[in-house]
């Protein structure tokens, strides 16, 4: 058992490079199974929000108990990493790609940093197991970002920070250094639904719950087939991801530009308008994506979406 003065000075190093290596906000909390979570999972698979998402289904332990990730886990860490760009894309009469996809693909910046943190933290305090996460493995981070303190669920499901609002990366280190935790803060989102009353697929059908298998960051990410004709016409422009809910939201009028460089779009695409989008050539789009978040949707997949995006809504 390390001694309560040591957690003290463990975790004030641990926020501190957090804080050295870029990380907005760092909060940390017990490694437990996470109970409350594990019944709104289960109803929210079973009503098939998730849509063809089947890796969703995977690791439904794995996800709510962080012991099955890390033996012996006994904190786990959650950052915050801007992502909000200084400058917008053009968005006049053109498509537009979520702005978290506008420079290099954040799992490689992100990790790079984290794998650096747990390095330091080892050099400081001894012999950590861990693991590092950004967004690619069963870890429920909203939840665990949530319990830290960083922030609150938002009725978009997204966490909300009163200082930076919601465009921001979330990642995770999951250690078995027992630490001092923080605890939530409460939510703030009060009565106001203008994310959901903004949605135009519909995909927030009550508070606190979205319909993954409407959403726009949906069609136009992780599904596959052919895009549904119901959602013809509704796509306001999105061609790879959507940020409406978020541009609605009232907490993110105090967002504030991000200091990261390889998180700037590269060159070209800032001058791209809608002609040259539905123009793009598999050339053209490797040399714009090809370290970039949108080759998830493939140049075949964004060609898809740039014609579904033009049609109109059916009569």
């Amino acid at each position: 058992m390390i001694p309560s003065a040591n957690r003290v000075q463990a975790t004030a190093l641990v926020k501190q490079l957090a804080r050295e290596l870029g990380f907005s906000y760092c909060g940390i909390a017990e490694a437990r199974f996470l109970e409350e979570e594990a019944p709104r999972l289960e109803k929210w698979l079973k009503q098939g929000f998730h849509g063809k998402m089947k890796y969703m289904e995977n690791h439904f332990d794995k996800r709510l108990d962080p012991t099955l990730l890390v033996p012996g886990a006994r904190s786990v860490i959650s950052l915050i990493y801007n992502y909000y760009p200084p400058k917008e894309l053009s968005r006049t009469n053109n498509f537009k790609i979520a702005r978290y996809a506008y420079g290099q693909d954040y799992h490689r910046v992100i990790k790079d940093r984290l794998k650096e943190m747990l390095q330091r933290m080892r050099a400081q305090l001894g012999e950590i197991n861990g693991r590092a996460f950004v967004d690619s493995a069963p870890v429920m981070e909203r939840a665990w970002a949530q319990k830290s303190g960083l922030g609150w669920i938002g009725k978009n499901s997204l966490l909300l920070n009163r200082s930076m609002g919601s465009f921001f990366f979330l990642a995770e280190l999951i250690v078995d250094l027992p630490l001092e935790y923080d605890g939530p803060v409460k939510d703030y989102c009060g009565t106001c639904t203008a994310c959901m009353d903004a949605c135009p697929t519909q995909a927030i059908p009550q508070p606190y719950v979205v319909d993954g298998s409407r959403c726009i960051s949906y069609f136009t990410i992780e599904l596959k087939d052919e895009i549904p004709q119901e959602a013809q016409g509704k796509f306001q422009d999105w061609i790879f991801g959507c940020d409406i809910c978020q541009e609605v939201c009232p907490w993110n009028r105090f967002a504030s530009p991000h200091h990261e460089p390889r998180f700037a779009p590269p060159a070209g695409l800032e001058h791209m308008q809608k002609q040259d989008w539905i123009e793009i050539t598999e050339d053209v789009f490797q040399r714009l994506f090809g370290k970039s978040a949108v080759k998830r949707a493939g140049y075949k997949g964004l060609k898809r979406n740039i014609a579904f995006a033009q049609k109109k809504a059916p009569k």
